[in-house]
C-alpha cells in the first residue's frame, strides 16, 4: 500500500508506546515464545516502521520472552518451479550452477515484509540455517528454535516449527490471515491424508566452504486452503482461545500454535481427501 494512502487512513501516529499498550491488551506477555506473522501497512502509519514494531513486541516480551519470525527465501530453488514469474528452459541450468549460497547474514528473505527483513538484521538475531524455509529468532530459546534445522522436510520435525510447538509457544497474526500462518504446514507435515506426497527440492547450499546445488525431499505443501481452516478453527470450540484485538489499524489475533496445529491436523485428515 502506498505510503500516502497509510498516512490518509491513520488518525493518529502509532507509536513504541501505543503499540507496546496494543500488544499487552491483546494478551501478550513476558516470558512468551511467540511466533509472528506480519503486515506493516495493516497497521497504519507507524513512527519508525518497522524498527518501531520490533523494539515494542521485544519490549513487551521483555527479557524472558523469545521472538521469533519467518524468513523465507523462497527464490533459492530450483528454477524448474518457478511460476511467478517462470524463466526459459534454457536459463536453468547456468541457475543452478551459478546461484550464489544460501548465507544467513547475506541471503534476503522473499515477500515477508519489512518488519522480518529489519529483524533478521537486528545484532543478535540467529537464523536457522536452511536455504528456503528458515527463520530467525531473538531471546533465551532463539538457538533451541534455530538450531539443528534439517535440509529435508524444512518444515516438519526437525524445523522451527515444532521445536515452537514443543515450547508451546503462541502465533500472533499482525494484520494478517491464516492464509500466512505458517504452523499449519507443521500440520500437513503431521497429517495423513490421500493427496499427501513426497517431491524433489533443489537449492544452493555451502558445505565445507564451498558452494554446491542440493536437492532434497519435502512434502508438497499447499496454502490454499489455508483461510478455510483458519475460518473454521475459528468457529470451532478449539478456536475459543484465540484472541481477538487491533494493533495500530490492523487486525489481529493471538492463539496458542498447538490448539491451531492440532485442529488443523484433524481437518486436514477429513477434508483433503
Amino acid at each position: 500500500m502506498p505510503e500516502g494512502q497509510v498516512i490518509h487512513e491513520t488518525e493518529t501516529p502509532i507509536t513504541i508506546e501505543s503499540l507496546q499498550a496494543d500488544l499487552k491488551a491483546l494478551g501478550i506477555e513476558k516470558g512468551m515464545v511467540l511466533l509472528v506473522h506480519s503486515s506493516l501497512s495493516a497497521m497504519g502509519w507507524v513512527c519508525g516502521g518497522p524498527v518501531a514494531v520490533i523494539i515494542a513486541l521485544q519490549e513487551v516480551l521483555g527479557e524472558t520472552g523469545t521472538l521469533v519470525m519467518p524468513t523465507h527465501s523462497t527464490d533459492l530453488s530450483d528454477p524448474s518451479q518457478w511460476e511467478n514469474p517462470p524463466v526459459p528452459e534454457s536459463w536453468w541450468q547456468t541457475i543452478r550452477e551459478t546461484m550464489p549460497a544460501y548465507d544467513p547474514d547475506l541471503t534476503p528473505t522473499r515477500s515477508m515484509g519489512r518488519i522480518v527483513e529489519t529483524f533478521r538484521k537486528q545484532k543478535g538475531v540467529l537464523r536457522s540455517g536452511h536455504p528456503q524455509s528458515s527463520f530467525c529468532a531473538s531471546g533465551p530459546h532463539a538457538l533451541y528454535v534455530t538450531d539443528n534445522h534439517s535440509l529435508g522436510f524444512g518444515l516438519g520435525e526437525n524445523s522451527p516449527l515444532a521445536r515452537i510447538y514443543e515450547l508451546q509457544g503462541s502465533v500472533l497474526l499482525l494484520g494478517v490471515g491464516h492464509s500466512n500462518n505458517t504452523s499449519i504446514h507443521l500440520a500437513e507435515y503431521r497429517a495423513d491424508f490421500p493427496t499427501k506426497r513426497v517431491v524433489r527440492e533443489g537449492a544452493p547450499i555451502s558445505e565445507a566452504g564451498s558452494r554446491m546445488w542440493t536437492t532434497f525431499e519435502n512434502t508438497d505443501i499447499d496454502a490454499s486452503d489455508f483461510d478455510r481452516i483458519g475460518e473454521d478453527f475459528l468457529r470451532s470450540d478449539a478456536g475459543k482461545v484465540v484472541q481477538h484485538g487491533k494493533v495500530g489499524n490492523a487486525n489481529c489475533q493471538l492463539m496458542p500454535q498447538r490448539a491451531v496445529v492440532d485442529f488443523a491436523v484433524k481437518w486436514l485428515e477429513k477434508n483433503r481427501t
